[in-house]
C-alpha cells in the first residue's frame, strides 16, 4: 500500500552504531555497511526508507575523507539504493574537535570540522546523492564546565557557533544545534533559544529538534528554573505533558531546521564515553511518554496547525539501544512504520 504523501522523504540514522558504543565497558561498533543493509531492507507495505543520515568519523566515514573517498562513499550508499541527508560533524575534542567555549585553539578545532564536513556535503550535493540536509553540532561542553560562566561561555559558544555558521555558508552548508540536557548552554529549551539568538544567523544556524531529548527539557533536567512539568509528576494526565512540550516547540520551532523522530521514557541514561541525556527506547516501548504521531505534529505543524514544510526530510534517532535490538531487522521495520504513520500525519505530496 502506497500513502498519500511522498514528503517529508524518511530517512534512518548511522550514529545510533557508534554513540555509547566501543571502549572497554560498550558493546562493539555497528558497523555503516550493516546499518544501511538494515535500512534498504525494511519495508512496511510497500515502502522503503528513501536514505540514511552519516555519521561522519571512523569507524563509518573519516571527515577526513578526501574527494576521491567521497566519490567511493557516494557510490557505494546508491548501490544500497537510498540517498544522503544531515550528517553528524565530529567537533568533540576526542573526535579532532574543540570545545565551543573552550580555548582559541579548541574553538579553531571545532571550526575546522565542520568546514571539512561542509565541504563533503557540498560535494555530495553536486554528486547528487544529497538533496536535503544540514550538519549537526553542539557546544562540546558540559553543563558544569557552562555553569562556571554562564554569560561568557555563552557568548563564547555564540562567536564559535557563528563562525562555523560562515564555514557553512561557504560551501551552501547549514548547520543544526542538537539541544540536550547534557550540553552546556543548551541543556534547556529556554537556553536554547537564548544561544540560538545570541549566534543570529537565521536560515543558517538553526535547531535539530529530537523528539526525545527535547521531551526532556520540560522536565528540568539541569536546568530546574526552566522545568515546565511539576514536580513529582507521575504521567497520568497527559494533557500537562501536552501543555508543557507544546510550549518547547513553540519556542525552538522557528530555528528549527532539522527533525528527529524518537521515543522516551521520561529517564535519564548515558553509556560509553557519552554524558547521561535523554534515553530513547524503542518506537512501541510500553513506557514510552510520546503519542510519536500527535507530538512529532507539534514541530512539523505552527501554531495554526498549518504544515511548515522546513523539513524535506526526516530521520529516526535511537542511540544506546543493545546491539542485540539494533541489529534485528524488526526493529527497523517498526521504526519505518511509526515514521510512516507521522507522514501521513503531517506531510505532503509532490
Amino acid at each position: 500500500m502506497v500513502g498519500r504523501n511522498n514528503f517529508p522523504k524518511l530517512h534512518n540514522a548511522a550514529w545510533p552504531g557508534v554513540v555509547g558504543k566501543g571502549g572497554e565497558a560498550g558493546e562493539p561498533i555497528i558497523a555503516l555497511d550493516t546499518l544501511l543493509e538494515l535500512t534498504s531492507k525494511a519495508e512496511v507495505d510497500g515502502q522503503r526508507f528513501d536514505g540514511i543520515d552519516l555519521w561522519l568519523a571512523e569507524p563509518h566515514f573519516s571527515i577526513e575523507s578526501d574527494k576521491d573517498q567521497v566519490k567511493r562513499m557516494v557510490d557505494y550508499i546508491a548501490g544500497y539504493g537510498l540517498k544522503v541527508g544531515s550528517f553528524v560533524a565530529p567537533i568533540w575534542a576526542g573526535a579532532g574537535g574543540g570545545s565551543a567555549m573552550g580555548s582559541a585553539e579548541d574553538r579553531k578545532r571545532f571550526v575546522s570540522q565542520v568546514r571539512k564536513a561542509a565541504a563533503i556535503g557540498e560535494q555530495m550535493r553536486a554528486l547528487g546523492i544529497r538533496p536535503t540536509g544540514g550538519i549537526r553540532i553542539d557546544s562540546s561542553s558540559s553543563v558544569a564546565d557552562w555553569n562556571k560562566n554562564p554569560q561568557g561561555n555563552t557568548r563564547l559558544i555564540a562567536e564559535t557557533f557563528r563562525e562555523a555558521g560562515r564555514a557553512a555558508q561557504d560551501h551552501g552548508e547549514f548547520l543544526v544545534a542538537e539541544g540536550e540536557i547534557c550540553w552546556g548552554g543548551m541543556q534547556s529549551w529556554r537556553r536554547n533559544v537564548e544561544l540560538l539568538e545570541a549566534v543570529g544567523m537565521p536560515g543558517v544556524v538553526g535547531y535539530q529538534a529530537d523528539m526525545a531529548h527535547s521531551m526532556l527539557f520540560t522536565l528540568g533536567h539541569n536546568a530546574e528554573q526552566d522545568r515546565l512539568l511539576p514536580e513529582g509528576y507521575d504521567w497520568e494526565d497527559r494533557s500537562v505533558l501536552d501543555g508543557a512540550y507544546r510550549r518547547v516547540a513553540a519556542a525552538l520551532r522557528p530555528w528549527t531546521y532539522d527533525f528527529h523522530v524518537a521515543q522516551n521514557d521520561g529517564t535519564v541514561f548515558g553509556s560509553g564515553d557519552h554524558e547521561k541525556t535523554g534515553r530513547h527506547v524503542q518506537v512501541n516501548d510500553a513506557n514510552g511518554k510520546l503519542d510519536i504521531p500527535r507530538h512529532a505534529g507539534y514541530w512539523l505543524r505552527d501554531e495554526d496547525d498549518r504544515l511548515t514544510r522546513k523539513m524535506r526530510h526526516i530521520a529516526w534517532d535511537g542511540c544506546m539501544f543493545p546491539n542485540e535490538v539494533m541489529t534485528r531487522q524488526q526493529t527497523w521495520n517498526d521504526v519505518l512504520g511509526a515514521m510512516i504513520k507521522v507522514r501521513e500525519a503531517h506531510g505532503w505530496r509532490e
